[in-house]
């Protein structure tokens, strides 16, 4: 039978402001207090230093985990470009650089797109969650994915990273211009939550 906890706080292990706001309103449901790094001084900083998105969002998990006594949620994330071979993929952030803004990433995923044709312009956003216990053992897992392509050029201000770029084929427009009500059911982060979800409940005492 598995072991039931009880769990009153989570640690998202990020400093990232729009991905923390992106995750505590998915998390607002569960009843959970969440808090992220900010709220511990001695918080470590984690390099991203793995192969995968899974290796990434797990060593975010448990190194920090062990490091703060807490239960923390380890969350990587990034865009795959099929032109691009799946790039930038895990380095998403720093596509164009260590200190890289959105708008560098963006810049140069359109020149590095600029004689693509729109048929071969498919991409998808993925999320890795992985949820530390204290002792740094991985008790939830999960990876989703949000389909879409590249457009030629950005349009809306809402969502962050390469939203303003990439377009939901269904609704002929980008996560930019959709906002943060659709984004919050259709993104990569939200799908990921949709399996993290039941998971964690299954964790939890009655």
């Amino acid at each position: 039978m598995m072991e039931q906890i009880l769990l009153e706080q989570i640690v998202l292990g990020t400093r990232n402001k729009k991905k923390r706001r992106e995750l505590e309103t998915l998390f607002q449901p569960l009843g959970i207090r969440v808090v992220t790094l900010d709220a511990y001084a001695d918080a470590v900083e984690i390099e991203e230093d793995g192969d995968s998105f899974a290796a990434n969002a797990e060593a975010k998990a448990v190194r920090q985990a062990r490091h703060l006594g807490q239960w923390v949620l380890g969350e990587d994330s990034g865009l795959c470009v099929d032109a691009l071979k799946g790039e930038p993929g895990i380095y998403s952030a720093r596509f164009a650089g260590e200190n890289a803004t959105d708008e560098d990433n963006n810049r140069l995923l359109l020149e590095r797109l600029g004689g693509v044709p729109d048929e071969r312009r498919g991409a998808h956003y993925v999320c890795h969650m992985a949820l530390s216990d204290p002792a740094g053992h991985v008790r939830v897992r999960c990876e989703a994915y949000c389909e879409g392509w590249i457009r030629r050029e950005g349009s809306g201000v809402g969502g962050f990273g390469y939203d303003p770029l990439f377009e939901i084929p269904e609704y002929h427009r980008t996560f930019g211009e959709l906002g943060e009500a659709v984004k919050s059911v259709l993104s990569h982060r939200a799908r990921a939550m949709r399996q993290f979800i039941p998971q964690l409940k299954a964790l939890l005492c009655k």
